[in-house]
């Protein structure tokens, strides 16, 4: 019996990086899985190795900026498990430039994933959140579901370079805080995890060598310089960035039952490099 046994748990983003290890933390925890991905073949990988698991699991392939993604999904989990007790707004992607030199594309495509499409998630999960929360009441059951918005140590601080994303993921945060006031009524923990620097494919690849990722038909480049990759290593406390499966950690520590009286609440997984 896992923390998580028999809970329905969306990972936006989940076909790889962070958003995979968030998934695999869930299931190993016991919990069944709406797996998302932008590409279809990370998403029915990543369901096809759950299930070889044993773990229940379904995916819904898109790209969370789509007008319609919010409602595909929260109808993707209804539609299967019958209910919904996690939602972790984890895609993202970062489009970088200093701001003489931003696109109004590059401001709106950064803002539409981070905030914009975490809303209509949230917009589409209400009535369900609602009356499943009406039939715990009735039934006499208490049970808490979770919400973790993903945010970033850039929206505490800044970062040269990042006013799309720093701005986004700042929204984030305040995103998080009216939620919580929102659903608290319906025994809903709205919570946010700002993650530093995870070694992933869009942070790990040599920015140099021209290392590119494909969204919507754009080749946004990805990766960072080794030297500062170094000297990130040296001006953190711990001597070096996170791995997925430590930024998942702190994503479950909000979805776990212990977390039942903390809302509104944002922690840095990052090492403590601020």
């Amino acid at each position: 019996m896992g923390k998580l046994d028999g809970k329905v748990a969306l990972v936006t983003g989940s076909g790889r990086g962070i958003g995979r290890a968030i998934a695999e933390k869930f299931a190993s925890e016991g919990a069944r899985l709406v797996i998302n991905d932008l590409d279809a073949d990370p998403a029915h990988e990543m369901v096809e190795a759950l299930k070889k698991r044993g773990v229940d699991a379904v995916a819904c392939v898109g790209n969370v900026s789509a007008p319609d993604f919010g409602d595909r999904f929260v109808n993707t989990a209804m539609s299967k498990f019958g209910g919904i007790d996690i939602i972790v707004n984890n895609a993202g992607y970062t489009w970088d430039d200093v701001v003489q030199k931003m696109t109004d594309e590059q401001w709106y495509a950064i803002l539409d994933c981070h905030m914009t499409a975490p809303f209509r998630i949230l917009r589409a999960a209400y009535p369900h959140i609602k009356a499943l929360h009406a039939a715990d009441k009735e039934a006499g059951r208490e049970n808490y579901r979770k919400i973790v918005n993903i945010s970033s140590v850039s929206a505490l601080n800044g970062n040269a370079g990042q006013i799309n994303y720093s701005s986004a993921k700042a929204g984030v945060i305040g995103m998080t805080r009216a939620m919580a006031r929102e659903w608290g009524r319906f025994n809903v923990n709205v919570n946010c995890v700002a993650f530093g620097l995870i070694h992933t494919r869009m942070t790990s690849a040599d920015a140099n060598a021209g290392a590119t990722v494909q969204i919507e038909g754009r080749d946004i480049r990805v990766g960072l310089n080794p030297e500062m990759l170094k000297s990130h290593a040296q001006r953190n406390p711990l001597g070096r960035g996170g791995t997925p499966e430590e930024a998942a950690g702190g994503v479950y520590l909000f979805c776990s039952p212990e977390s039942n009286y903390i809302t509104g609440q944002t922690i840095a997984v990052a090492g403590n490099l601020q």
